[in-house]
C-alpha cells in the first residue's frame, strides 16, 4: 500500500522562513539583527521573509526603539507555533519517522 504525503506548508518549505520559525519556537521573541546573523541573509531578504511570515499570521512585528535606533521584534504567534509543528510531522512522514 502507497503512503501518501501532506503536501508541505508553503510558507515554512523556504529556508529562511524555515530558520526564522525555527528560531522563535526556542526563544519566543528575536529582533533583526539576530535573525540576520543566523539567517545568513541580506537585510532586504530577510524584510521580505518577515513579510510574508506576518501577512500569514506566524509572526507578530512590533517596531520600537533602542535608544535611537529602530528596532524590529519578531515574535510567533499560535498559528505559527501550530503550522510549525505539523510542518516537522509532515517532514517525519517523509523520512519514515
Amino acid at each position: 500500500m502507497a503512503e501518501t504525503f501532506e503536501e508541505l506548508d508553503p510558507v515554512l518549505n523556504a529556508p529562511v522562513r524555515l530558520a526564522i520559525v525555527s528560531a522563535l519556537v526556542k526563544m519566543k521573541q528575536a529582533d533583526f539583527g539576530y535573525l540576520q546573523e543566523i539567517t545568513k541573509t541580506t537585510q532586504g531578504n530577510l524584510s521580505h521573509q518577515i513579510k510574508k511570515l506576518n501577512e500569514a499570521k506566524y509572526i507578530e512585528i512590533e517596531k520600537t526603539f533602542k535608544g535611537n535606533y529602530p528596532q524590529t521584534i519578531c515574535k510567533l504567534t499560535k498559528t505559527g507555533k501550530n503550522a510549525f509543528e505539523n510542518y516537522v510531522e509532515a517532514i517525519k512522514k517523509y523520512l519514515h519517522l
